[in-house]
């Protein structure tokens, strides 16, 4: 055994895909798969008895399907768990009902032409892996959090547009502030590093959720109205115009950046460009640096720019990439950003 590395346990009842994520993960050498599990009885029981830092488990299986042992395991036993999702409507439903309970992560079944694109699979697994295992678990479990009251106030005139950028962690963390926010907000954008099968689930899970009218920017450009929330879709950019005194949010299909697209500072670049000290940028929970160039951007511009502390965030690295720019003015806990947005807009 791998001295130091992380233990992985894989759940998944195929005999095929077993044999390849094993070989994918133990070639790592911070990685050891000590145990295989084709079922969640099996995987009850080598848990016990292996003690795993991680999991990575199928959603579909038969006796019981990945989101119900996970919604048992995070109240018995919370650990960290990366789930394997397809990238379907089905999969991008139970990969977002599976992150709400509090998996880490989740990356792909491998499609027909995997052989052609191993590599980069290769890499996406090794590295969700490994962040899952140093992951904050305790900050991927979503707190509801109450609605913020409003009553006798109205909006400032100060704050046009507010930017939330995300990557690991941040659906829930999304939903967090957006479920306390009261229904009148100045408009709100959001990039969410996310597959394109997932985004519209996404935008309409974040709708039932919040007093707010959630969608996903489905056309190439829409109006920015106060109330609304705009979700860039999975694997496009989302950019921020103004055009005859009037904000648009469109649509922009040029290449990744930070090898993202969605790009968070695709957006608060263009956000930093037309608005200035009239906007606020949220930088939440996420692995790497996007966002934290253009909030320093948004920041040499006048605007409130806001990063979520340490102790809440599941992965401490966009937030973090930020602070260490000096982009950021303001960290705060999870559970305090709805109510200083709210503060802001309303004066």
């Amino acid at each position: 055994m791998k001295k130091r590395a992380h233990k992985v346990l894989i759940v998944d009842d195929s005999a095929v895909f077993r044999a390849l994520l094993s070989d994918i993960i133990d070639a790592d050498p911070q990685l050891d798969v000590v145990g295989l599990a084709v079922d969640p009885y099996e995987a009850r029981e080598k848990i016990k008895k292996l003690k795993p830092d991680v999991i990575t488990l199928d959603i579909e299986m038969p006796k019981m399907d990945g989101v119900q042992f996970l919604r048992n395991l995070m109240r018995l036993h919370p650990m960290p768990v990366v789930m394997i999702s397809t990238l379907t409507q089905h999969g991008a439903e139970a990969t977002l009902a599976a992150l709400e309970i509090g998996a880490v992560d989740y990356f792909p079944k491998p499609t027909d032409n995997v052989a052609a694109e191993l590599n980069t699979y290769r890499q996406l697994v090794v590295e969700k892996v490994k962040m899952a295992a140093t992951a904050n678990i305790a900050g991927a479990v979503h707190k509801p959090s109450g609605e913020i009251s409003v009553s006798g106030r109205q909006l400032n005139n100060d704050i046009d547009i507010i930017g939330i950028g995300a990557s690991t962690g941040g659906t829930e963390a999304i939903r967090n502030v957006l479920e306390a926010l009261p229904e009148l907000m100045p408009p709100i954008v959001i990039t969410q590093h996310i597959k394109a099968v997932f985004s519209k689930s996404f935008s309409e899970r974040l709708n039932r959720a919040s007093k707010l009218t959630v969608e996903e920017l489905a056309t190439g450009k829409a109006p920015l109205i106060n109330g609304r929330v705009y979700v860039a879709p999975g694997d496009v950019h989302m950019k921020i115009i103004k055009k005859g005194g009037r904000y648009y949010c469109t649509r922009c299909d040029s290449e990744p950046v930070q090898r993202h697209k969605p790009s968070v500072d695709v957006m608060f670049s263009s956000i930093a460009q037309v608005a200035g000290k009239r906007a606020m940028s949220v930088l939440l929970t996420g692995m790497g640096r996007d966002g934290a160039q253009g909030m320093l951007e948004m920041r040499q511009q006048g605007a409130i720019t806001v990063a979520q502390d340490e102790h809440s965030s599941v992965v401490w690295g966009m937030p973090r990439a930020a602070i260490e720019l000096e982009a950021a003015q303001h960290v705060l806990p999870l559970d305090k950003i709805a109510t200083y947005l709210v503060g802001k807009a309303y004066g």
